[in-house]
């Protein structure tokens, strides 16, 4: 799909608005008509038309071959749309261009409508003697660009609670967020896609013949880009190329590294709405079932959990997975052939290239296996993503907002190795990365607490994801080291811009868990005895009772003839 096509009415029939200004058509002069005796079926073709015409109208001939043409069009359309694979020795190009989710038809307002009908009437604009003139090109498509709540809405005026006053819970926590009921969060459910701003037409390198010479990293999974490739993946264009995983193979998940099977491939192109996406690798987390979600939801929202073989044993065996390949609401996908040693960098692929993986969903919820969600994802994606007219969401991390203290927090967690750490924070900053400041904003943080990502797939969000996964393949696995310097490259040359939230929203909605290996250390609660019956209570004296003198008095000489034994012995030792 073409910029042409995509937002900027071209010039193409300029000039035939200026003849209807004018009011004046230029005829088309056809080859004068050689003298010969007409056919008998050329007769029987003329008097067809002629008796079609009689009882139809020519202006009715000429829209219904308008319509039979716009049907074309409309077939063309579907046809191209779709995504092509561009084939040649080596290297095979995936499109991802910016186009209409035509699963549905899309709501047009008055401003669309108007527009749409002069596009017809041009269209349906008849010559001196009846006949079409010549056939418009499509109207540029439709961009969501946001809606307001209406005035009054509670969630207009709503506000964070101050911190608490006790400076002893200082920690993180969860704060109210004002979300829509699940009904009128789904129905606000954009129909077209959003503005994706310079980049409209994006492709995905694929390379049989890896040349691994270049400066530093890569891999098998990711490519060996050269400095040079990697600075050219960000000068936005109209239309890009870019390599963003699965450079072998012939689709993502076939032949690539982080193999899946044909079945759960086939399953995962049918998702055309929203998903939610989550991975245990290592049987690392114990699998944990989302909870109030509606049954809407359940019927239209794919949740998919990708595990590895051993997370798939100990399924089976703990876990109750079985043919159905269900656990809960999540349909497990096992993968195969995990492209890299280190288990965090392999979970990297289905949480920065989902829109890969899941080629025709339009929204996308990626959460961390050891979380829980606790919030319907279609109020998840209205309060953070719609509501906001933003492609990405992610929330900002609790306490750190600096790259330079997150480096030095995984060098200290021993989260990475410090020499590679030490490399990546020193090669960003002679690129330009300076500390947080306030001298940043409306940047509110260089650190993401990247456990939940909120998206919308359009050609700059897949864009951003790519080269953030790219960092991680070329660099250290410690996504947050990253994220600030891929955002600021691509703003820099858009006016794309993200949501960062903040901490506490997101754990509003997701609830943290333990990882197995905390969950086996941990001391297990102290089982206690039964308590003993308690013993009846001694009636109270009152003050004339002998008993009151009598029980104090041998607690005094017995105290007293202590205090005397210690004084004796006080007078030995002096002695």
């Amino acid at each position: 799909m073409t910029g042409g096509s995509l937002g900027i009415r071209s010039g193409s029939y300029g000039s035939l608005d200026k003849q209807l200004q004018n009011g004046v058509l230029l005829p088309i002069q056809a080859p004068s008509p050689i003298r010969t005796k007409p056919s008998k079926i050329l007769k029987e073709k003329e008097t067809f038309v002629h008796w079609i015409c009689k009882f139809a109208g020519r202006k009715k001939v000429g829209m219904l071959l308008l319509f039979l043409i716009s049907a074309a069009v409309f077939v063309w359309v579907l046809y191209v749309g779709k995504g092509e694979y561009q084939e040649s020795d080596n290297i095979r190009k995936v499109n991802d261009s910016l186009h209409l989710n035509i699963s549905g038809f899309p709501l047009i307002n008055e401003v669309q409508r108007v527009k749409i009908d002069n596009w017809t009437s041009l269209l349906a604009s008849d010559g001196v003697d009846g006949t079409v003139v010549g056939v418009m090109p499509p109207p540029p498509p439709s961009y969501f660009l946001g809606y307001t709540l209406p005035l009054g809405h509670p969630c207009n005026t709503f506000s964070l609670p101050p911190p608490p006053a006790d400076k002893k819970k200082t920690g993180p926590r969860p704060c109210p967020v004002c979300y829509l009921p699940v009904e009128e969060a789904s129905a606000l459910m954009p129909k077209v896609p959003s503005f994706s701003p310079i980049l409209k037409n994006l492709t995905y390198i694929h390379e049989e013949n890896l040349i691994k010479e270049n400066e530093f990293g890569g891999s098998d999974f990711g490519g060996y880009p050269t400095l040079k490739q990697r600075d050219d993946s960000y000068d936005i264009r109209e239309t890009m190329n870019v390599r963003c995983g699965f450079v072998k193979g012939s689709k993502p998940g076939r032949g690539t590294g982080f193999d899946i099977g044909d079945d759960d491939l086939l399953e995962m192109e049918q998702c055309h709405g929203v998903v939610v996406a989550s991975a245990i690798f290592g049987a690392f987390d114990i699998i944990q079932q989302p909870k109030n979600i509606s049954e809407y939801s359940k019927q239209t929202i794919c949740f998919y959990m990708f595990v590895d073989e051993e997370t798939e044993a100990d399924l089976k065996l703990n876990g109750g997975l079985d043919e159905s390949k269900k656990v809960g609401v999540w349909r497990i996908v096992v993968v195969r052939n995990l492209p890299y040693a280190d288990g965090r960098r392999n979970g990297k692929i289905p949480k920065l290239l989902t829109h890969r993986l899941f080629p025709n969903a339009r929204f996308s919820l990626w959460i961390d296996g050891k979380l829980e969600l606790v919030v319907d994802p279609y109020q998840i994606l209205e309060r953070f993503l719609w509501r906001k007219n933003a492609t990405f969401a992610i929330s900002r991390h609790y306490k750190r907002f600096d790259v330079f203290d997150e480096a030095e927090a995984n060098k200290a967690a021993g989260k990475y190795d410090n020499a590679s750490i030490n490399f990546q924070v020193d090669f960003y900053r002679k690129e330009g990365l300076t500390p947080y400041s306030e001298a940043k904003l409306p940047i509110t943080s260089d650190v993401p607490e990247g456990c939940v990502i909120i998206r919308e797939h359009v050609p700059i969000s897949n864009l951003f994801t790519c080269l953030w996964f790219n960092e991680v393949d070329l660099f250290t696995s410690r996504d947050q080291i990253s994220f600030s310097t891929v955002r600021d490259k691509i703003a820099a040359k858009t006016n794309w811009t993200l949501n960062m939230f903040f901490d506490c929203e997101r754990r509003n909605f997701v609830v943290q868990k333990y990882h197995k290996d905390v969950l086996a250390h941990l001391t297990p609660p102290a089982i206690y005895p039964p308590p003993l019956p308690l013993p009846l209570p001694l009636p109270l004296h009152s003050a004339k009772d002998p008993l009151r003198k009598v029980l104090p008095r041998h607690g005094r000489d017995k105290r007293s003839g202590s205090r005397r034994h210690h004084k004796v012995r006080k007078e030995t030792i002096l002695s």
